[in-house]
C-alpha cells in the first residue's frame, strides 16, 4: 500500500522543544560516565605499574613464583685443563713477563723441590707421633694378638678308594660323593680323582684311605696319605 500524503496540519506542526535545563541534566550523566570509564583503565595501569624501588619481575621469574622454584640447569663439567685456560682468558690483570723454556723448567723444579721438602716434613712429623704412641702406650698392650692375625685354615679331609699304586710313592684316590639335589631331591652321584703321596708305599690297590690336602708336592699331587682304613680282600 501506498503511504497516504501528510494533512497540511501535520506538516506544519513544529516538534514540541525540551526545555534546556533538561537537556542539560540528560547530557551530565553521560560526561560522567565517561568520566568514570576513562579513569578506571588509569587505576589499573597505576597498580598493576611497579613501585619506585622494585624492577619489574621478567615473566620467567613470575611464572616461577606463582608455581614453584624453576629447575635449575646442570653445572657444566670441566676438565682441570679446560678450567686454567677459562681463568686465563678471564684474567683483566698485567700479564707476565715473557720467560724462556730455561726459566719455566727452572721454576718447575723450583716448586718440585719445596713441595718434596714440605712431604718429608711432615713424613718426619708422623713418624715422631707414631713413636709417641708407642712408647706411651701400657704395659702389656704388645702383648695382645693383633686385630688381623693370619688364621690357619682347616684342611679339607676326604675319604676314598686306591684305584692304582704303580707310581713310586704316589696312590691314585677314587673320592665318591652323594648329595641331595636342592630342587629335585632326587640322590645325585659323582665321583672325582686325586693324586695322593705315600711316603712309604703303605697303600694298595683296593684300599679305602684317608688323604688330606697339602701343599703342591708335584705337578698333579696336592694331597697326602693320613692312614688306611680297610684292607683289599
Amino acid at each position: 500500500m501506498a503511504d497516504e500524503p501528510e494533512t497540511p496540519d501535520e506538516q506544519d506542526a513544529p516538534e514540541p522543544e525540551q526545555p534546556q535545563d533538561a537537556a542539560e541534566d540528560a547530557a551530565q550523566p553521560e560526561d560522567g560516565a565517561q568520566a568514570d570509564a576513562a579513569s578506571e583503565p588509569a587505576e589499573e595501569a597505576r597498580e598493576d605499574a611497579p613501585e619506585d624501588g622494585e624492577a619489574a619481575e621478567p615473566p620467567e621469574a613470575a611464572e616461577a613464583g606463582d608455581g614453584g622454584t624453576a629447575p635449575a640447569e646442570p653445572a657444566e663439567q670441566l676438565s682441570s685443563k679446560e678450567r686454567r685456560r677459562r681463568a686465563r682468558s678471564r684474567h683483566t690483570g698485567p700479564a707476565k713477563p715473557t720467560r724462556t723454556p730455561q726459566e719455566r723448567h727452572a721454576e718447575r723444579v723450583e716448586v718440585r723441590r719445596t713441595k718434596a721438602a714440605r712431604r718429608r716434613a711432615r713424613r718426619l712429623q708422623e713418624r715422631a707421633k707414631a713413636a709417641k704412641r708407642r712408647t706411651g702406650a701400657p704395659a702389656g698392650a704388645e702383648d695382645l694378638p693383633p686385630v688381623h692375625a693370619p688364621s690357619g685354615g682347616t684342611r679339607r679331609m676326604r675319604r676314598g678308594v686306591v684305584i692304582s699304586d704303580k707310581a713310586e710313592k704316589t696312590i691314585t684316590v677314587r673320592i665318591d660323593v652323594a648329595r641331595r639335589h636342592r630342587r629335585y631331591e632326587k640322590i645325585v652321584r659323582s665321583s672325582s680323582t686325586v693324586h695322593a703321596h705315600d711316603e712309604n708305599n703303605e697303600a694298595h690297590e683296593g684300599d679305602v684311605v684317608r688323604v688330606v690336602e697339602s701343599r703342591p708336592l708335584s705337578r698333579t699331587k696336592r694331597w697326602a696319605l693320613v692312614d688306611v682304613l680297610e684292607r683289599a680282600r
